[in-house]
């Protein structure tokens, strides 16, 4: 009797299928962006095709594959239980297990027992943390190992969370580090950050396997690891796969078809047990009033094809965006642009003054000022009149609005900022530190995993009805 194993990780869905002498005869590996129901009806309807609808014995397993376990009524395997049934079936001399998923990472202890250490709630130095650097350099998580390979230099950079990463990344894109040489040092961050935070003092030794996608997909991050426990590692074949295929040989599994599944996973509308909070919006009334409310703070905007004389340049240079706005004398807005820096901003600006020069030759910049975490290269590469910090900055535009603003919140790319006024000037400020939660970048992993953009999935929550209470963390 054929036995069917399924994993449903934090990014991924596999599925295997395994002869009675354990021989692999069937996988898949498929992204589920979160649509879990669905990708598992998916793929069990190919499975269907490729193996046929006799009966079966299945399990599931996985951080994400609770929910699936319970509307297929398929037995439920613990995900570590399944890993090390599948490391002592197909590599029994297994002592150490370091695995990286999409948003998890653990190191097993198998001698003497088995001993576990997982990361809690932070999911830096993980595959999404990865992702996440990939983009700040303008690359996919593909290139990152050829590019690694033909570093020469690693730099430190922290890897607990992404807010602390992207902090010590930009500064070494503006000053014009290789792409090659951050992809390594990003790379020795997640090794660091693994063996630090979860090993924290014991020795990696013994056979270590290697597992999960990161450390399937990216072999420079296998040679890190390599290189800081001080020893070879093995990914071995199928090393996606290996919770799955523990889970499939796990005793427990349920006899039935796979049609059955397929059916069960069809009729299943979802659980309603879930702690609801409420809408942002209870009609199109209230988003409409809150619309014209903030309507009210907005700069009025005058034709720079019909103005000519003087006009003042203000450039914020983000974590992760670029914004760029023109002033007439009277206050008015001229221009403006809003872009990512996709790792260059002296590229971003130098484009937007190109094309200023160019359309609109009766304007003159009579004062400059930059400010944000590029502000002092922005000031030196155009020679700008000012800078200053963000704060000042945020201040200033603040009062512009409301004479008597007292408390200010920004959310950028990476980081929260919150300032309270007291008699004209900043009294305190308030920070996030540890952790990117909340912030801009936050919301776009999100986004990118539900398969839409920022603005899909912006207009998506304000429409919600029953919005589901995922904490914040």
């Amino acid at each position: 009797m054929l036995k069917i194993g399924i994993d449903v990780g934090s990014t991924t869905m596999k599925t295997v299928a395994l002869r009675e002498d354990n021989t692999l005869i069937y996988s898949d590996y498929q992204r589920h962006r979160s649509q879990i129901i669905d990708k598992g009806r998916e793929m069990l309807s190919a499975a269907l095709k490729e193996i046929g609808d006799e009966e079966v014995t299945i399990s599931l397993s996985g951080s994400a594959g609770m929910g699936l376990a319970e509307a297929a009524g398929i037995p439920f395997v613990q995900e570590v239980y399944a890993t090390r049934t599948a490391a002592k079936t197909f590599i029994p001399d297994t002592d150490t297990i370091i695995e990286l998923g999409g948003e998890d990472a653990k190191i097993l202890f198998l001698k003497h027992g088995l001993e576990v250490r997982m990361n809690g709630t932070c999911a830096g130095g993980t595959g999404a943390f990865i992702d996440q650097m990939a983009t700040l350099l303008g690359i996919g998580m593909e290139d990152m190992n050829e590019l690694s390979e033909k570093s020469t230099e690693i730099y430190t950079i922290a890897s607990r969370c992404g807010v602390f990463a992207k902090s010590d990344i930009q500064p070494l894109i503006n000053q014009g580090a290789k792409t090659e040489d951050i992809a390594s040092s990003i790379l020795v961050a997640v090794v660091n950050q693994t063996i630090a935070g979860l090993a924290q003092g014991r020795k990696i030794e013994g056979k270590v396997v290697y597992l999960g996608g990161p450390l399937t997909f990216i072999p420079r991050l296998r040679y890190f690891f390599d290189e800081a426990i001080g020893t070879k590692g093995v990914c071995p074949e199928n090393s996606l796969y290996y919770v799955a295929m523990g889970s499939a040989l796990s005793p427990g599994g349920r006899k039935m078809r796979i049609s059955e599944v397929i059916g069960a996973l069809e009729s299943y509308r979802g659980k309603s047990s879930f702690i609801k909070l409420d809408p942002l919006f209870r009609n199109e009334e209230e988003y409409r009033a809150f619309r014209e409310r903030h309507a009210k703070a907005s700069v009025p905007v005058s034709d720079p094809r019909t103005y000519s004389g003087r006009a003042y340049l203000g450039i914020d240079a983000g974590s992760t965006t670029i914004k760029t706005c023109l002033l007439a004398e009277n206050g008015d807005l001229l221009l403006s642009r809003y872009s990512p820096n996709n790792g260059n901003p002296v590229q971003a600006i130098h484009s937007f003054l190109s094309s200023l020069y160019e359309e609109y030759p009766d304007i003159t910049i009579a004062s400059s000022a930059s400010t944000g975490y590029g502000e002092d290269l922005m000031k030196s590469a155009f020679s700008l009149d000012y800078s200053l910090v963000e704060t000042e900055a945020h201040f200033i535009g603040a009062k512009h609005f409301m004479s008597d603003v007292d408390f200010i919140i920004d959310i950028g790319g990476q980081d929260i900022k919150c300032f309270r006024i007291r008699d004209g000037v900043i009294d305190d400020i308030f920070l996030n530190e540890a952790c990117s939660s909340g912030c801009g970048s936050f919301l776009q992993t999100f986004a990118n995993a539900l398969g839409k953009s920022a603005q899909e999935f912006a207009s998506l929550a304000i429409t919600a009805k029953t919005p589901v209470d995922l904490g914040s963390r």
